[in-house]
């Protein structure tokens, strides 16, 4: 079914991503992954064919595009590559969003430049180690001093954290009611620079996928961050947080979506290829019908996605649709790369094909951004 969501300006902006790609990604997977992260000197490749920042002002070297779509032409482009590392849609669109929603405009000449050009990596950290998704949870807290907040708390899988200048942290703000947590659930979005002496990171996670996704702990040990990192206003970290998280579903959906595509794109041409019994592996039924099937799910999804895409470029996206866009690709994204894997046998155990790595890359998508038993719950709650 032809896409109808996108004009000859999208078509144009694919091609510089497609070209990016091949160019700076793809030759570099495989090393990327055996050193366990990406190169810095990605990030400012990116930023001088004007990748990063869209939607942005120009003034910052933006492209001052609100067009939703641009994003999702990007991290289709990433996705369909093989890869869900480097989370590049994390510092552009993540806290790029953040930041131009939420920043001074003092704030933003500051640091919007850096993080339009790539020059300066950003990151977010919201996850501790007994709060996931249930955000409300964390205990990671933050202390007025005078013109500093002082931060203390640890946070964990910060993603790229090895790499990132600054790190955007969520803190729950300290009452003096009581212990940490007990307080009214008021919190604050902080700019934490990783290089301050205070700041340590921890030990890179052996995770079992995304080995390029340098994945890390954050330690805040009576940190001092200035009040004039503080984004927005004092109280209102949760309701900012709540306010990026649609996009974000959204974009972990358009990822995990154009990843299983390709997946299915890949696993067509071995069944083509692959010789059974005399004949080509696609002439069996059950493997035309397994293929049929996984076609017809990849289809329906890819027709709800894009309906929420324009939706979301019209301002209407709900917090349930985008709940439901992103557990639904998520969960599909697994099945399709379990399936696939099975067809093409003996060989898709193996990292060195595409759907032995997207076996193990494509299953942390259902736990981040809002595991899948999460979001449901927020659908629930709605009805």
């Amino acid at each position: 079914m032809k896409r109808r969501i996108f004009d000859e300006t999208h078509d144009a902006f694919r091609a510089v991503a497609r070209s990016f790609v091949q160019r700076e990604v793809l030759p570099n997977l495989a090393r990327w992954d055996e050193a366990g992260v990406v190169d810095r000197d990605l990030w400012r490749k990116a930023g001088e064919v004007g990748l990063l920042g869209l939607g942005i002002e120009e003034c910052y070297g933006g492209s001052a595009t609100a067009d939703y779509r641009y994003h999702v032409v990007w991290n289709e482009e990433l996705a369909r590559a093989g890869t869900l590392s480097p989370a590049l849609n994390l510092h552009s669109e993540v806290v790029g969003g953040c930041l131009d929603r939420f920043c001074t405009p003092e704030q933003k000449r500051r640091w919007l430049p850096g993080l339009c050009a790539g020059t300066s990596i950003w990151t977010m950290a919201i996850t501790e180690p007994a709060a996931g998704s249930d955000v409300a949870a964390i205990q990671t807290t933050a202390r007025r001093d005078g013109e500093e907040y002082v931060v203390n708390g640890q946070k964990a899988f910060v993603s790229h954290g090895t790499v990132a200048d600054f790190v955007v942290v969520l803190a729950r703000l300290a009452t003096g009611e009581g212990p940490a947590g007990t307080g009214p659930p008021q919190a604050v979005l902080l700019v934490v620079d990783t290089g301050a002496s205070d700041v340590t990171i921890g030990r890179k996670e052996a995770k079992i996928g995304l080995r390029s996704l340098d994945t890390v702990p954050l330690f805040l040990q009576d940190t001092r961050v200035p009040a004039t990192h503080r984004l927005g206003e004092e109280g209102f970290g949760f309701l900012y947080l709540l306010d990026t998280l649609a996009r974000e579903r959204l974009s972990i959906s358009v990822s995990a979506l154009a990843f299983a595509e390709r997946l299915y794109e890949e696993t067509v041409e071995h069944c083509h290829r692959r010789r059974v019994y005399g004949a080509p592996l696609c002439e069996l039924q059950h493997v035309r019908f397994t293929l049929a099937e996984l076609a017809t799910e990849l289809a329906a999804a890819r027709a709800f996605t894009d309906a929420c895409i324009i939706e979301h470029n019209e301002g209407e996206l709900s917090t349930e649709e985008a709940s439901m866009v992103k557990w639904w690709n998520t969960e599909l994204c697994g099945r399709v790369a379990d399936r696939c894997l099975q067809l093409h046998g003996g060989m898709g155990y193996s990292s060195d094909l595409l759907v032995g790595r997207a076996f193990v890359d494509s299953r942390a998508q259902r736990i981040y951004g809002g595991s899948t038993e999460t979001l449901k719950e927020v659908i629930g709650q709605s009805i």
